[in-house]
């Protein structure tokens, strides 16, 4: 079906309160394993339900902040969630201490019970105000964003309508663009910062309510952390520090001497790589689709099939329009057993990232659609990043079809680009455990962190320049992540260190690469990410000598790459 087909109707609260009650007590009241499965099935079709209702409202709402109707409905699932939480962890327990514990695990394996002793962890009733209103929050947070109408040279600009300005080859222009976007941040501070002040009094009170020193254990614990611990990416960390930071810092002298830049470079000259001019994708936007639909088609059997049912079926939603929210991403629509795609494509070599990385999401999600149960259809977050980053590699030799003659250019900032992020990637994970170890900071403290963290991880970043917000340890309120999703940033460090090791397989034996791609994603969320790696064959990135070793390999392809005609 079609996605402009696919029909949303508010349900009854109180209705399916009581059909989650009826469904728990049939649980608990079976006599043999075949009854108590019967039910087990019934309430994964009945969550299916709720939840395409749920993420059909929050697709439609995400491509129009402005839409009265979704945004009305959006309310209604923001308060509505946390209350249907007390009923599904009802039916969690009630699993849990089912005598047919064993003949579950025994047919679906003892994962989905590891989740589900995590899961009981992440809730109590008394918590329940805290995350309507930390929904109510994350909410007006994403339609503040949404909302950026910014004047520059005559015209006006969503954010991401901005993001090319500020990649212009021309200094002046590309700096202005920079001026514009952090005066509207610099603008909106107030209200960003209040805004974050309350999500992290929330999130404290409630991991105190629920018996923790404060919001970190919760919330690893709510982003289903099952296989590693906060020490675990302490190590990643100092890890990144001491072998990636080199690597970086050593990228961007590159990048200061092309561009002819005095060594640190503001933020607005970091953002240019080539003299000549960043990357840019060849055509439209749908000469972007086209050229994805024979990457796809051309790379397997498995993957044509794939984007052709996508492109049929209306379930990428790629312009960048007013009102439409911020960022990218990927979901699912449980009861067509499809997934979706939302981008803001702006011409920039970020739209073609798109077609590869959240449809490397959504292949994933199509490959492990019909899994039992349906928390098997994802892995963990950090094992859903790998999918997508991953395919992001995979797409080099049809690099000419999406970038024409900057597919060389393309090809070394994709690869310079992984080995810059994670810096900040963990950069931004390491602030919010800051953040959340200490809820009592001021915003005037918080940025203070962030400044003096942008020195120790990104030291090629120039922090006395004339931008407003950014040289003054404020950028950080335009990654939507610290306000909607805590911890999670870490996920997309790890997976890109994953990601690392496919990009060096591929210079190898591209059959090979996918081959061990395809044993990783076959398995869903069926193991632990750690476990998954192993299957695959694939070093663990919590390992120094997987990032050590990654980052030599790549350091060596970018000395050796011949950048003369392209800078």
């Amino acid at each position: 079906m079609k996605f402009s087909e696919m029909p949303y109707e508010r349900p009854n609260l109180e209705e399916l309160k009581a059909k989650l009650s009826a469904i728990t007590e049939r649980l608990k009241s079976a006599k043999s394993y075949e009854e108590a499965k019967a039910v087990f099935l019934e309430k994964e079709n009945e969550f299916k339900h709720i939840q395409t209702a749920s993420t059909l409202c929050s697709i439609r709402h995400s491509i129009d902040t402005r839409d009265e109707f979704y945004d009305a409905e959006m309310k209604f699932w923001n308060s509505a969630w946390p209350e249907l939480q007390e009923y599904m962890q009802a039916f969690t327990a009630a699993m849990m201490a089912s005598p047919y514990r064993g003949d579950f695990a025994n047919e679906y394996g003892d994962l989905m019970f590891v989740n589900a002793e995590i899961e009981l962890k992440t809730f109590s009733p008394e918590i329940i105000p805290e995350l309507q209103q930390e929904n109510d929050l994350t909410q007006e947070y994403d339609k503040l964003i949404a909302s950026a109408q910014i004047p520059f040279e005559g015209g006006v600009y969503t954010l991401s309508q901005l993001t090319p300005f500020k990649r212009d080859p021309d200094d002046e222009r590309r700096l202005a663009a920079w001026k514009a976007e952090g005066q509207w941040f610099k603008e909106k501070q107030p209200q960003l910062d209040e805004i974050y002040d309350k999500l992290v009094h929330l999130r404290n009170s409630m991991g105190k309510k629920l018996g923790y020193e404060g919001y970190t254990t919760l919330g690893y614990y709510r982003m289903g952390r099952n296989c590693y611990t906060k020490e675990d990416v302490e190590q990643f960390r100092a890890a990144v520090k001491k072998y990636l930071v080199p690597v970086a810092d050593k990228i961007y002298r590159k990048q200061a001497e092309r561009l002819g830049k005095e060594y640190p470079m503001s933020f607005a000259d970091n953002a240019l790589e080539f003299r000549s001019g960043n990357p840019a994708p060849c055509g439209t936007p749908e000469d972007i689709l086209a050229q994805g639909k024979k990457f796809y088609e051309e790379l397997s059997p498995e993957t044509g099939e794939f984007f052709n049912m996508m492109l049929d079926n209306e379930l990428l939603d790629v312009l960048s329009t007013e009102g439409k929210e911020g960022g990218g991403y990927c979901t699912e629509i449980a009861d067509y057993g499809v997934p979706f795609i939302f981008a803001n494509f702006n011409g920039t070599q970020g739209d073609v990232e798109v077609v590869t990385h959240e449809a490397g999401h959504a292949f994933a999600s199509w490959t492990n659609r019909d899994r039992i149960p349906t928390d098997y259809i994802w892995p963990s977050m950090e094992g859903c990043e790998v999918h997508s980053m991953s395919m992001e590699f995979m797409a080099w030799p049809w690099a000419e079809g999406f970038f024409g003659k900057d597919a060389r250019k393309f090809r070394y900032s994709h690869l310079s680009g992984a080995l810059t992020f994670i810096p900040y990637g963990t950069m931004v994970d390491h602030f919010q455990h800051e953040v959340y170890a200490h809820p009592e900071y001021t915003p005037a403290q918080r940025h203070g962190v962030w400044k003096k963290l942008l020195g120790e991880y990104m030291p090629w970043m120039k922090l006395d320049g004339d931008i407003p917000v950014y040289s003054e340890g404020e950028g950080w309120q335009r990654q939507g992540h610290i306000y909607d999703s805590p911890f999670y940033y870490i996920d997309y460090c790890l997976a890109q260190t994953v990601s690392l090791q496919f990009w060096a397989m591929l210079q190898e034996d591209r059959k090979n690469a996918w081959e061990h791609y395809m044993a990783y994603t076959r398995q869903g969320g069926s193991r632990v990410f750690t476990e998954l790696l192993k299957n695959a064959g694939l070093a663990n990135p919590f390992e120094e000598e997987c990032l050590k070793g990654v980052c030599a390999k790549a350091d060596e392809w970018l000395d050796k790459y011949d950048l003369k005609e392209d800078i």
